[in-house]
């Protein structure tokens, strides 16, 4: 018996060591294939801060002149797990929002109080578009479109034979793009009764929502859009101790 995973690849890999630790079984089926965007950047910018949402907008830029000229500025991001991606590219000053958009849009006007210069390395596929939000706010924000997502709208084959055999419990979404991408695959295979009656754990209510339209009768969302949150849900949905009885471990 194994959880689902659908989050992209190089995060899944995370997500799986972390399930297998508390001792849930995992298969994985990246939903969304990660490509590098060509930023068309200007040296001579200068910017008060940098706001990011995910450790992809990071990767886009990874060996290139932009992110070593950005390293010394201040950095918003979104949650917990974005701001440690920053730390580990080099950025020192790295603040997180601990929480959504909304949120670290709320975090930049408690932190620059004038109105200034802003780099928002972004994706493709913009959910929330911050720098129309934080224009509003009177910030001046440069969009750079760093990467893109494309759907991979087919299970791998030991997926799709883990769903015939029964051996699939629930699956774990990260993302709206994702779970639409993990909807067209299951259409695409034929699975939608029995993919969809199980537990499908969403990190927010948006993720959820894609997936209640599809028709899952239990989409079932965390507190907060973090990945110990999604596991509680998780926990709740599919125990641990249901596990060990299986088990028959002690």
């Amino acid at each position: 018996m194994a959880i689902l995973v659908m989050r992209p690849f190089p995060d899944n890999e995370a997500t799986a060591a972390a399930l297998r630790e508390a001792g849930y079984g995992v298969l994985l089926s990246p939903s969304l294939r990660f490509e590098p965007v060509a930023v068309r950047d200007e040296p001579e910018a200068h910017y008060n801060a940098v706001i990011v949402t995910s450790a992809n907008a990071l990767r886009g830029i990874e060996g290139q002149p932009l992110l070593a000229r950005l390293r010394s500025t201040k950095v918003f991001a979104v949650g917990d797990a974005t701001a440690d991606a920053a730390r580990a590219f080099g950025f020192g000053d790295v603040e997180s929002a601990s929480g959504d958009a909304v949120a670290l849009c709320d975090l930049v006007g408690k932190r620059l109080r004038e109105a200034g210069q802003i780099c928002y390395l972004a994706g493709a596929d913009l959910s929330r578009d911050l720098g129309t939000d934080l224009g509003a706010r009177g910030y001046q924000v440069t969009t750079l479109t760093t990467y893109r997502m494309t759907p991979l709208l087919h299970f791998s084959e030991a997926v799709e034979a883990a769903f015939g055999a029964g051996e699939v419990e629930a699956v774990l979404h990260y993302s709206r793009r994702s779970a639409q991408s993990f909807v067209g695959a299951v259409k695409s295979a034929g699975l939608e009764i029995s993919a969809l009656a199980l537990p499908q754990c969403c990190i927010s209510e948006v993720v959820a929502a894609v997936l209640r339209e599809a028709g899952a009768a239990r989409a079932l969302v965390a507190v907060s859009p973090d990945e110990n949150a999604i596991f509680e849900v998780l926990h709740r949905a599919i125990p641990l101790k249901r596990r060990v009885a299986k088990s028959g471990k002690q």
